[in-house]
């Protein structure tokens, strides 16, 4: 039990919201590289143009029902919308299960939201929509200095996994400290969103004076920036060196098994390895850091 709410119950609609979130983000992955409006026009076919019906729009069942493939012109329908579904729902409830009933949880369910469609984004593209990164960094910042005053005026019950608070808006302002300590905590997150921006830029600049050529773009300055307004400094050196070695490895593997040829064609989506390493940070990040931090006592 949750706060009188069923586990089963609550699980059941996180399932549901994690579907509903990831068919949404396929209209984004599909739309946002190409600078469209993700309100409309309503869902279509890429192919024919028709307009999808609302049967065939629920998450993940009218794409098994119709075998994969469009009703009016039986165009394959790409897996990633599909895949895009489920992982949004394994993702959604991977919060609900590492974090509980609580606003830390609610705040690593959008993050990890944001990050699934920019490691598509980039996988698909090479793109990095400012619409995600920027309002990720925006939210982020608002985050970090929302969550401690939310979690000093909500009941204690919203704080601790399993149970669900109750808010009282007289308590607010009651609290000058809790306001100070919430300020501090936002100025802190965009300082340190504004730092990571500057290593990525710093890392681009020396890689053009040795190869001459960009070896970053800026998405991927912006989006270590959104990483480190909603993870902080530590877990964000984590992400960046998980991100540099899982790139690292892929690399060296693409060009063992194409040989040179491959070695001139590769170019790697980096912001999808600094996605996935965030992902990883957001979920086994601090332990991973207790293990490594044991070496240097």
């Amino acid at each position: 039990m949750a706060g009188g709410i069923p586990t089963w119950l609550f699980a059941t609609f996180v399932v549901l919201l994690g579907l509903a979130f990831g068919s949404f983000l396929n209209v984004c992955i599909s739309r946002l590289p190409r600078h469209e409006s993700i309100v409309r026009p309503r869902s279509r076919c890429p192919k024919c143009g028709v307009a999808i019906k609302s049967r065939d729009n629920v998450p993940v069942l009218s794409w098994l029902l119709l075998r994969g493939r469009c009703r009016s012109c039986r165009w394959r329908i790409p897996w990633r919308y599909p895949a895009v579904e489920l992982a949004t729902t394994a993702l959604f409830l991977l919060c609900f299960l590492r974090f509980g009933i609580t606003c830390e949880s609610i705040g690593m369910a959008i993050l990890c939201f944001l990050l699934l469609g920019l490691a598509v984004m980039d996988a698909e593209t090479m793109r990095l929509p400012d619409a995600l990164t920027w309002t990720g960094i925006g939210l982020g910042v608002v985050w970090s200095g929302a969550l401690w005053l939310i979690s000093q005026e909500f009941s204690p019950g919203l704080r601790s996994p399993g149970g669900i608070g109750v808010f009282d808006p007289s308590v607010l302002g009651r609290h000058t400290g809790d306001w100070q300590i919430a300020a501090v905590n936002l100025i802190t997150s965009a300082v340190w969103a504004f730092v990571a921006f500057l290593v990525i830029l710093a890392i681009r600049g020396v890689y053009w004076l040795i190869r001459r050529r960009e070896g970053m773009g800026l998405g991927d300055a912006k989006l270590l920036a959104m990483i480190a307004a909603w993870l902080g400094p530590m877990l964000t050196l984590l992400t960046l060196f998980l991100a540099v070695v899982g790139a690292a490895v892929f690399g060296v593997a693409w060009i063992g098994l194409r040989g040179r040829r491959g070695a001139m064609s590769l170019r790697l989506p980096f912001g999808a390895f600094l996605c996935a390493a965030a992902m990883y940070a957001i979920f086994a990040g601090e332990p991973t850091l207790r293990w490594y931090l044991k070496f240097f006592r």
